[in-house]
Order: structure tokens, then sequence, then C-alpha cells
């Protein structure tokens, strides 16, 4: 009798266990994501991958919410506030990129100590994942992504070279064209930053007028390297504006269709990709994971990139563009 008691008792915990995951699961996870304006064609696509994979968290009573800043001119400062809003809001989880440490470390602390899962995606790196206490870093590394493009140039005899650098503020785009500089420097070549005003970035006249200067000024330079594509595309204005594109070739990470066309016509050398669209899908998804059943990925490196589109692999890549998803 007392074992045929304990039984029932045992199935009646049980049912009362089952009764109150599924009730966490009705609820679902609330998921907050710090990302770029959502009108930045790069941002865009990370977006979307948040989205795509936010499609499941909904299915399952959650919600994904996109929190990006009005312009780039405070970075920092304003990413940190994004990061408190989300907390305020209960997050139970929070995606977000270590794009200023000096400004945003102390707000990704409070996301760990108030004990909500983070992950660290698109900037900073696993080192930042590892200051911080995050469960992952998920995305490129800038400073291989820049030292992919250098040994590209270097390998093709481009070896003066200038890194266009609209966010200087940003660690992780100053790793991105200290990498630059390396990669050229192992193949015997040289070359510099040019930073513009954090205001300039999506500007295509304030790029364009600032790399012809340059180019004019250094008559040298036979390689532009740029940060993301709609300064790539600004900076092609600025090569042809300057009566040079026969001779300064263009290289830089991101891309879009009109980035695409130009590698295939050959009026741009290549870019780095990085698959955004893979950072906000999977950033995502491994936190929704994550809240609802405990799961966790061991790799707490996890790189989308960086990889080189050029002309012998541009076809290739134009679908996922014309998806959305590269």
């Amino acid at each position: 009798m007392k074992r045929i008691t304990k039984f029932l008792a045992a199935l009646m915990l049980a049912g009362a266990a089952a009764t109150a995951a599924t009730s966490a699961m009705a609820e679902g996870a609330k998921i907050f994501v710090i990302g770029g304006k959502a009108d930045d064609p790069f941002w865009s696509i990370v977006k979307r991958g948040a989205e795509d994979a936010g499609k499941v968290v909904e299915a399952q009573g959650g919600k994904v919410t996109w929190l990006g800043p009005q312009n780039y001119d405070n970075l920092g400062a304003d990413a940190a506030d994004l990061i408190r809003t989300a907390i305020a809001q209960h997050a139970d989880a929070i995606v977000g990129p270590d794009w200023v440490p000096e400004s945003m470390d102390e707000a990704f602390k409070a996301v760990v100590a108030a004990g909500i899962p983070l992950i660290i995606y698109n900037a900073g790196g696993v080192d930042a994942a590892d200051r911080l206490g995050a469960m992952n870093y998920i995305g490129s590394d800038d400073y291989k992504a820049g030292f992919a493009g250098g040994e590209y140039f270097g390998n093709h005899d481009l070896k003066n070279v200038v890194c266009v650098n609209t966010l200087p503020g940003a660690a992780n785009l100053r790793a991105q064209c200290a990498g630059l500089l390396a990669g050229i420097g192992k193949h015997g070549g040289k070359g510099v930053e040019l930073p513009l005003p954090m205001s300039s970035f999506g500007n295509p006249t304030a790029v364009a007028q600032a790399l012809k200067a340059h180019l004019l000024q250094h008559p040298d330079v036979v390689g532009v390297y740029t940060i993301g594509n709609v300064d790539a595309n600004s900076a092609a204005n600025g090569i042809m504006q300057a009566g040079l594109k026969d001779k300064v070739k263009l290289g830089g990470v991101n891309m879009d269709q009109t980035i695409l066309a130009n590698i295939k016509s050959g009026s741009q050398l290549f870019t780095i990709d990085q698959q955004g669209y893979l950072q906000g899908y999977l950033a995502v998804s491994i936190l929704n994971g994550h809240v609802n059943y405990g799961l966790t990925v061991p790799t707490r490196e996890i790189l989308t990139g960086p990889g080189v589109v050029d002309a012998s692999n541009v076809d290739a890549t134009m679908a996922g563009v014309k998806a959305g998803a590269r």
C-alpha cells in the first residue's frame, strides 16, 4: 500500500512539473536584439535573420524585439542605453554587439548580473564574450576579415592601400583596419587608416569627397578598403571622381546587389562576407533553445566569416543577396 501511495505521489509531482513546464512554454521567451539602424543595408540582413528565427520564438509564445539607434553619431552611449532598455523591459535573453567596450561593457555586465542570458554577436569576438560572461560569440573575426583583405590586395600586387573608416569609434572596425594593414604588410606592402567623422557613415558625398582628396594627395595608393557596403559604393564614386578607376582597386566588407554587380563587371575587386543573416538567426535560435529547454552550444566562438567573394564565386553569391539573406 505504501508503495502504491509513493507511486501516486510521484505521478502527481511529475504531473505538476509538466504543467509548470507547459505554462512556462506558453509564455515563451522575450528576446531582445541590439543591432544597427533598421535601414542600414547590412543590419537589415542581420535583422531579417533574427526575425526568421523569431518565427519559431513566436510559435512558442515568445517575441523577438529589435532595438537599434536612430543614427551612429554617439554609437557607444546610445547602444548602452538600448541594452538598459532591454533589461528594464524584463528581457528573458539579450543579443548585442560590443561595438564600443568602454561605453557598453557596464551595460552588458548589468545583463549578466541580472541573470539574463547574453550572446555577443557581430563585434567584440570571443574575448568580449569571455570578459562579459556571455554564453557565446557569434560573428566574424574583424581582425581576420581585414587581414584577409590585406592578403588579397597583396596577392594581386597591390601594395599601398587605405582603409576608409567612417565609424572610427567602433573597436571592431579599428581592428578590421589593423588587420588590413597587417595583411598587406605580410606581403611587403603598406597602408594607412583614413578615419572620417562618424556622421559620414552612409553619406555618399562626404565619403566620396574625402577619399577623392586623399587619393589625389597620395598618388601612390593603389587599393581602397571600406568597412561597409554603403561606403564601398561611395568609395567607388570617389575613385571615379579622382579619375583613378583604372589604377585604384576597391575592396571591403559586406555586400549588396550593386557591389556584386561591380565585382562581376570588374569595377570592384572583392568583398569580405561575414554572413550577417546567420549572425541574427543563430543568436536568436540559440537563446530561444536555452530559455525554453536549457540547451547550450559548447562552441563559444561561432564564426560566420570571413569569406572572400570575388569574380571566381560572385555568381553563386548573387542568389543569396537577391533573397535578402547575404
